[in-house]
């Protein structure tokens, strides 16, 4: 019986035809496991996972493993991007058992769900100090039969463990000057002066952190926040982790410099990106800001748009090399060789020299990845341009990388709000229109009636998985972005009905703790709750940011305190750990700042006034400052109550709990009181 045949997850439909008899994460997989007196096999993954690929070809494929498996466990698979909630909770077993996590993630569970062996990826046979994966196997089947009693010792105390594991939530304080300074003090010290980031590698983007350093920059005037983001942005940039041809970045890099990178794109990398780049632009005016936000935001809409209108998770690391191979970066890289079919003698001469590709190669086989080592003044910028759009066409002709379409509502929260922000500050109303529509889907079909979100779907089908506290923040982040720039109040009305479920199914009432999932969601072995930031905002800082944004443009008191009681874990961990709590640093300081709340109100939206004017409130650098646009006695939004216009022309109003310094028609000092 074929049970992942009719998934939504990619990943699961990669395994459909695996002769393991897989089982979805279902209460039917564990009943079974009961019945048959066996232990469960979990095994978890994603789909542009390389060593999940790697697993599955050496031991899932293989017929001997498979009826092993198969005789001896009830074998589940998740995928965890569409189950968060299973993976972090299990993960959070694997970490404390043996200090690092990873993906694949294989976990051995009794019947009710409890953990008690864990690993990553096994090879087939022993391997680098590794078991075999049929070693393990065998083992696990020995122990559950002949020493069942201290199995099922060893599972009941891993759960006591990570029930003791519950986050001491401090008094709910918010973080201050003290704070916040602290843990720009913390990033300056893991700070990479030579090639930009934190600490050494594998070196990830961190697309919050330099948000809140763009935000720390705008308060206080620190310039040595300023330029950390500015150098850290710049060297990825010119990396190897950017694609210089597609636009758009890859995962990670393997190595401080940010050359090699991990080749899987992920949509919640770039829409984050897209979004800091783009404010980078609005601090600094940077040219080379302005094109990688761009760039980005095509890359997006070209190659992860889905027909639905939605945004895919991701593209694999690897692809065909033409002989049959699926290789790792084999779509993105370049030999000189290569170059010179492309190009030609004297052009490939031209893309050596500015793409950094060399005889030695900087990855693997003599292949390079391609760099902008020197300043691009010194080169021809109309042959450059050409020499690009050749390679880029010629790339095309390759065997492209998996694509996972599956819509995760988080993340495209995280698009709709880059997006509707990118096409608003470069006059890209194509852009825009991307994001509405993104926003459309979600509205469309990841809303029930009852505003709860379902966190994925795939060809305009709905999962099964409920929407977890990320989905929430998120998407609700990206309808309050949508709503300043377009104007329509539909999408704060959303936002609202999104965060009334945070404050009602995710909070805790007495302390404000927030969960990752509902109160009322399914019960696994504990409720996971994690604030700290990883790849993307964590639900608690997501939450808290969209909170704040919401009792900003609606001067909602139960929202305002809600997003303060949350931020008492930024007062706690920002000066310890602010690398990983880089959104919630960003959130504190909008609530130092207010945030400012600005009123553009005119006589039409399509005014040329008006527009002006909103233009220069969307460019305003406050940290997290909202903005309402509309005509005067605009219903629905708050802010424009009682905002008349100034001698029948448009005007705004710059306030801070409602409480407004005197209304101006003039651009220049609206951007000058924004700057203050």
């Amino acid at each position: 019986m074929n049970r992942l045949a009719s998934a939504t997850s990619p990943y699961l439909l990669q395994h459909a035809d695996n002769p393991v008899d897989w089982w979805p994460w279902m209460p039917e997989a564990f009943e079974e496991a009961r019945r048959r007196n066996v232990p469960v096999l979990l095994s978890v993954g994603y789909s542009a996972c390389h060593w999940c690929h790697v697993m599955a070809h050496e031991s899932f494929e293989d017929q001997e493993t498979a009826g092993f498996l198969n005789e001896h466990f009830v074998n589940v698979k998740v995928d965890r991007e569409e189950r968060p909630d299973v993976d972090a909770v299990y993960m959070e077993a694997v970490q404390a058992a043996t200090g690092q996590g990873g993906w694949p993630m294989t976990v051995f569970l009794t019947p009710d769900a409890e953990p008690f062996y864990f690993g990553t990826y096994f090879p087939p046979a022993p391997r680098h100090g590794m078991p075999g994966f049929r070693q393990v196997l065998e083992g696990v089947r020995q122990a559950w039969e002949h020493r069942r009693e201290e199995v099922t010792d060893v599972a009941a105390k891993i759960v006591r463990d990570l029930a003791g594991r519950e986050l001491a939530f401090p008094v709910a304080e918010v973080p201050g000057e003290s704070e916040l300074a602290q843990a720009l003090l913390g990033l300056t010290r893991e700070y990479d002066p030579q090639r930009g980031g934190f600490g050494g590698a594998p070196k990830f983007p961190p697309s919050m952190v330099v948000e809140f350093l763009l935000r720390h920059h705008a308060r206080t005037g620190a310039e040595g926040a300023l330029q950390m983001a500015a150098d850290t942005c710049e060297r990825m940039a010119r990396g190897g982790i950017y694609d210089q041809l597609g636009g758009g970045f890859a995962r990670y890099s393997v190595d401080r410099d940010w050359v090699v990178p991990h080749f899987e794109k992920m949509l919640y990398d770039n829409a984050l990106l897209c979004r800091v780049y783009a404010h980078l632009w609005r601090a600094t005016g940077s040219e080379q800001a302005r094109r990688v936000a761009l760039e980005t935001a095509d890359f997006l809409v070209r190659e992860l748009r889905t027909p639905e209108g939605g945004f895919a998770s991701a593209l694999d690391a690897d692809s065909d090399d033409g002989s049959g191979a699926h290789v790792e970066g084999a779509y993105y890289v370049w030999t000189p060789e290569q170059l010179r079919e492309a190009l030609g003698e004297e052009d490939a001469a031209l893309a050596a020299q500015y793409f950094g590709v060399t005889e030695e190669g900087t990855f693997e086989e003599g292949a390079s990845v391609l760099q902008l080592p020197q300043q691009e003044a010194v080169f021809d910028a109309e042959r450059v341009a050409g020499v690009r759009a050749r390679l880029l066409a010629h790339r095309a002709e390759r065997p492209a990388p998996g694509r996972d379409d599956k819509v995760v509502a988080a993340w495209n929260g995280l698009a709709v709000a880059a997006l509707a922000e990118t096409g608003a500050y470069f006059d890209r109303p194509d852009l825009v229109e991307a994001a509405v529509a993104a926003a459309d889907l979600l509205v469309r079909l990841h809303l029930d009636d009852h505003a709860r979100l379902s966190r994925t779907s795939k060809d305009g089908r709905v999962g099964t998985g409920a929407g977890v506290l990320e989905d929430y923040g998120d998407v609700a982040e990206g309808f309050l972005a949508l709503a300043a720039v377009t104007g329509e109040g539909v999408w704060l009305e959303f936002a609202g009905l999104l965060l009334d479920h945070v404050l009602a199914r995710f909070t805790d009432p007495e302390t404000g703790a927030l969960y990752d999932t509902a109160v009322d969601a399914e019960q696994l072995i504990r409720r996971p709750q994690d604030p700290t930031d990883n790849a993307t905002p964590s639900g608690w800082t997501a939450a808290a940011g969209a909170l704040l944004g919401y009792a900003a443009q609606t001067g909602s008191e139960p929202h305002r305190t809600a997003a303060e009681r949350a931020l008492g874990v930024v007062k706690a961990l920002g000066p310890r750990v602010p690398r990983f709590i880089g959104w919630g640093l960003a959130v504190a300081e909008a609530l130092l700042d207010g945030p400012r709340e600005i009123a553009v109100v005119g006589p039409a939206l399509d005014d040329p006034g008006t527009r002006t004017l909103h233009r220069t409130a969307l460019l305003g650098t406050a940290p997290g400052a909202v903005v309402a646009y509309g005509v005067p006695g605009g219903e629905e939004f708050p802010l424009l109550a009682d905002r008349p216009l100034t001698d029948g022309v448009a005007t705004a109003y710059v306030c801070r709990n409602f409480t407004c310094d005197a209304p101006t028609t003039d651009p220049e000092r609206l951007e000058a009181a924004l700057g203050d």
